[in-house]
């Protein structure tokens, strides 16, 4: 029985996509094949197949909704065996796989064959996915940036151009399966087929090993590449670039890169807007003023009104981050005004205060605390 994909992903049903996002995001990173060591492979490749199944799900609105309402019968269109004989799309019931031949091997472990079907030498594969994480200040995620990352990963080897073999030497039809790149043992109706333990399903053999690779035909190396991030990127931004994942015969895979904001000293960011908080000495709140404050995009003058309390935010509109949608829109600061209570005094210092203190009485011109709480509790 499939796993829930609200427990494989850890989040509550009525989760926020926010919160879907970074929960794969954070499992995606721990159970990635290509950061967990070589014994752990095989387990880490089922859980981050597992894992990447439900954030397909429970991201799109559509399909997340007929999974609560009908759960994995409602996602997997499950169909009868007669429907499946009678030539129904395999490719969607079973991720992409036509043939029956595959469909079975997928549930049996090997490549059942009823007659006529292609070897499984030739075909062609994509190579897999990269992860990698970009760590941002948040200036950089304000204006967005071009940076250039180095990660590992394997590329054909250029020595014997993919091949495995030593230059000047070629490639000989494997003998076991005859360059079909699998054997078959027939058992009546069935024909059971399995990669050939000679050539591992390539269906050549290589008579000598290129020097450079081993005979792999990979090798691997260090990629340089230079990234343009947008501007308004946050903790969940994902992006894509194309061709830069590992090397496959069919093609490259993909290298995706998850998006690190560091904790700034002076904002905090909720979405689109930002907060700070303004320490303002007891004078000028009391008298009224103004405050220089250093945004992320410019320096502004804040007014500061006559008899603000501490604790009173000011909203100033515009001066958040931007969209990361490029829409050209601009979330709002918010300025927490806080009371600075110097530390020590002077003896002139404390003076005043103390005249000031006598002047203004408990009450500062208001109903005292005292009286406040007696008339609550009347």
């Amino acid at each position: 029985m499939k796993k829930d994909y609200y427990e494989i992903l850890g989040v509550p049903k009525s989760a926020a996509l926010a919160d879907i996002k970074k929960a794969y995001r954070s499992l995606a990173l721990k159970y990635h094949p290509d950061r967990v060591p070589e014994a752990e492979k095989k387990k880490a490749e089922e859980q981050f197949k597992e894992i990447s199944e439900a954030y397909g799900v429970l991201s799109d609105p559509q399909k997340k909704q007929t999974y609560d309402q009908f759960g994995h019968q409602g996602i997997d269109q499950n169909y009868t065996s007669e429907d499946i004989f009678r030539g129904a799309d395999f490719s969607s019931v079973f991720g992409g796989e036509s043939d029956l031949g595959d469909i079975l091997g997928r549930m049996f472990g090997a490549q059942f064959d009823f007659g006529g079907g292609s070897g499984r030498a030739g075909r062609k594969s994509r190579g897999h996915d990269i992860q990698y994480e970009v760590e941002l200040t948040l200036e950089e995620a304000y204006r967005g940036i071009k940076k250039e990352i180095r990660f590992p990963r394997h590329e054909h080897c250029k020595k014997c151009d993919g091949t495995g073999a030593k230059s000047g030497t070629s490639l000989k039809t494997c003998p076991s399966c005859g360059g079909r790149g699998e054997v078959v043992m027939a058992n009546g109706f069935f024909r059971m087929a399995q990669t050939c333990p000679k050539c591992h399903g390539s269906g050549k053999i290589i008579t000598e090993f290129c020097p450079e690779c081993a005979g792999r035909g990979v090798v691997r190396i260090t990629r340089t590449v230079e990234i343009k991030i947008p501007p308004g990127v946050d903790n969940d931004s994902q992006l894509r670039v194309r061709g830069e994942g590992e090397v496959g015969s069919g093609g490259n895979g993909d290298l995706f890169l998850f998006i690190k904001v560091k904790n700034h000293p002076v904002f905090q960011r909720d979405d689109q807007d930002l907060k700070m908080d303004l320490p303002v000495s007891f004078a000028k709140a009391a008298l009224g003023g103004e405050e220089k404050i250093r945004t992320l995009r410019e320096e502004v003058i804040m007014k500061i009104p006559e008899g603000t309390q501490s604790g009173k935010v000011f909203r100033m509109r515009g001066q958040g981050m931007p969209d990361v949608h490029g829409h050209h829109e601009f979330g709002d600061l918010y300025v927490r005004v806080m009371i600075a209570v110097p530390n020590s005094l002077s003896g002139r210092q404390r003076e005043l205060m103390e005249e000031l203190g006598r002047e203004l009485g408990e009450s500062n011109g208001k109903a005292s605390f005292k009286d406040k709480f007696k008339k609550a509790f009347k």
